[in-house]
Formats: C-alpha cells, sequence, structure tokens
C-alpha cells in the first residue's frame, strides 16, 4: 500500500504546500513529510483529517493507495478489469486520479 505517496500526489493535485495542508490538518510539516515518504504510518485519527481535508472519503483513499500486491494473487485478474473503470469514477467524482 502507497497511502503516503497517495497522499502526497492529490495534496499535490489541490495545490497545497506541505506546510499549507500540515497546517490544515492540524500536523507538524515534518510529520507529514514523514507519511508522505512513508516513514511513518499516521493513526486512524490523523488519516480520518488528512482524508476529510482532502475532501475524499477515507476509504477511496485506501483504494488509491492499492498496490498490486495488496490484492490476492487469485482476484488480481478482477482486480485489473474493475480498476480502471473505479479510477474513472473516482477522477470524476472526486476530482483526483491515481
Amino acid at each position: 500500500m502507497n497511502l503516503g505517496v497517495t497522499i502526497k500526489k492529490i495534496r499535490q493535485q489541490k495545490g497545497q504546500s506541505q506546510i499549507e495542508f500540515a497546517s490544515v490538518v492540524g500536523i507538524t510539516q515534518t510529520y507529514l513529510s514523514q507519511i508522505e515518504n512513508d516513514v511513518r504510518e499516521p493513526n486512524l485519527s490523523t488519516l480520518k483529517k488528512i482524508s476529510t481535508h482532502l475532501a475524499l472519503p477515507l476509504p477511496i483513499l485506501f483504494f488509491l493507495a492499492l498496490s498490486e500486491t495488496d490484492i490476492p494473487v487469485e482476484k488480481r485478474q478482477a482486480f485489473e478489469i474493475i480498476n480502471p473503470s473505479i479510477n474513472t469514477f473516482v477522477n470524476e467524482f472526486f476530482g483526483v486520479s491515481k
């Protein structure tokens, strides 16, 4: 799961600097940097704040962060089939892309 990278990408798509976004979320820029670089894993409370300020439901944030290795081998083919459609939906509905 590439949660930190996904948070960073969406934050940048929304045009916010780390300092601005960290301030809005109520965390330090250093902590946000560590999250985005997968040095630290945020707790659920922090993730909820991040997703709220990204204007993205937390389950959608988790979905966007999925990597192929997160999907069981026997379900990867189905994931590959539905993934493009879901990404299109998320992009159109929430204005973010994977």
